[in-house]
């Protein structure tokens, strides 16, 4: 539970920075600017460059993103990404913020030890993705969301990086990069109706960047704790 900040080298700190810039240029100067969508859109940038380092303050930061963005979707009616990350990307993330804890890397205590995934693993989050996949399709409908078939599948990508982040595999990142390419779109549509929304556009690019990042940075240390 150190300073993560001091855990980051020059270039994750050039990329944290520059993220964030980018993020502040592009939320200032929308016409309809909105603080929550700025602090938002940070909390889950510094979350991501600290979840490639697999410091633990990237799971305490993601509770509170999960609680931010859960009220954005509220805003506009996207019941799915509402539900997702305030009934289940949040208790996951307080999960993980505890395996996390339980398995420090033994090469360094600030990063979390990565986990190869077997066979009974994969097959119970083949079981997990369909049953969750099933069970919010039919929220969603009666909830009349919109988009639902893309609000379907960021639930199921949502699902997918949240578990194998609590499972602490290096593939935590391409779940969560699907689920930006599927939110970039989600608020593309939005800010058709609304260009409110284009800053949080902006941010779901920004975060595939950084969770691209990530699962190169973990597959690295992958290797070196192999």
């Amino acid at each position: 539970m150190n300073n993560p900040i001091e855990q980051l080298s020059s270039r994750e700190k050039a990329l944290w920075l520059g993220s964030l810039l980018i993020v502040l240029i592009s939320n200032l100067l929308t016409e309809s600017f909105d603080l929550l969508t700025l602090i938002a859109a940070m909390v889950g940038v510094t979350s991501l460059i600290f979840a490639a380092k697999g410091n633990v303050w990237a799971q305490i930061l993601m509770i509170l993103f999960s609680i931010l963005y859960g009220i954005i979707s509220y805003r506009f009616r996207y019941w799915g990404e509402m539900i997702t990350y305030l009934g289940m990307t949040m208790p996951m993330a307080i999960w993980s913020t505890y395996t996390w804890l339980k398995n420090p890397s033994k090469e360094n205590g600030n990063e979390v030890e990565i986990q190869t995934l077997n066979r009974g693993h994969a097959v119970a989050l083949a079981v997990a993705t369909i049953a969750v996949t099933a069970i919010f399709y039919g929220i969603l409908r009666v909830l009349d969301t919109p988009n639902i078939v893309f609000s379907t599948i960021s639930v199921v990508t949502s699902f997918l990086a949240a578990s194998l982040t609590m499972l602490r595999s290096s593939y935590y990142a391409i779940g969560y990069a699907a689920n930006d390419i599927v939110l970039i779109v989600l608020w593309i549509l939005a800010s058709m109706e609304n260009p409110a929304y284009i800053p949080v556009v902006v941010n779901f690019v920004i975060f595939f960047i950084n969770d691209m990042y990530g699962f190169i940075s973990w597959r690295r240390r992958e290797v070196l704790q192999a």
